[in-house]
């Protein structure tokens, strides 16, 4: 009797055993499967002003490096503002009501400060000074709303500088990044 109750015991500690290491093993492989890229989009994308947007950013840098990611949304981010940049010129030139005509001429502008303020962001990144590509970026962000903001008081659909808003939801993911940078 005492030797059946000893292996009851000791077949019980090892169904135990297996089971739980059943479990374990089951829970680590759908773990590993789990791209770094989605752990990555994870942690910034929820933080941003367009999540899904910056999950196909994300997607499309093919990388997880924070470093890479910051300049690839930076790059992202100055062929954005540049082609805004050339789009408020263009328009400028174009229109003849003269309201008109200034608000593009400021968003052209802005659109310029925006740029400097990119190439600042990157020789912030390159020397490591993650807080200064913080910094500039939000400049960059203020421009870009700056030249939006003032259409609505002249109470005109800036629908044709629309890049306005990805610019800031590019720029959005680059100050979470840069917060996470070391």
């Amino acid at each position: 009797m005492i030797n059946l109750n000893l292996n009851v015991r000791i077949f019980g500690s090892i169904a135990i055993v297996f089971v739980f290491s059943f479990l374990f093993f089951s829970v680590v492989p759908s773990r590993a499967t789990t791209t770094p890229s989605n752990d990555v989009a994870s942690s910034i994308c929820p933080k941003t002003r367009n999540p899904p947007f910056c999950v196909d950013v994300l997607k499309s840098a093919g990388s997880t490096d924070l470093k890479v990611l910051a300049t690839y949304t930076l790059n992202l981010a100055n062929e954005n503002a540049l082609k805004s940049t050339n789009l408020a010129k263009s328009l400028a030139a174009m229109t003849t009501n003269p309201p008109l005509k200034n608000q593009y001429l400021s968003c052209y502008e802005s659109y310029e400060e925006a740029t400097s303020d990119i190439e600042n962001a990157k020789s912030n990144l390159a020397s490591g000074d993650f807080n200064g590509v913080n910094i500039a970026t939000s400049g960059v962000m203020t421009s870009v709303s700056d030249c939006l903001d003032s259409f609505k008081q002249l109470r005109i659909d800036p629908s044709l500088l629309k890049d306005g808003k990805t610019l800031n939801d590019v720029c959005s993911i680059i100050l979470v990044i840069s917060n996470l940078l070391p």
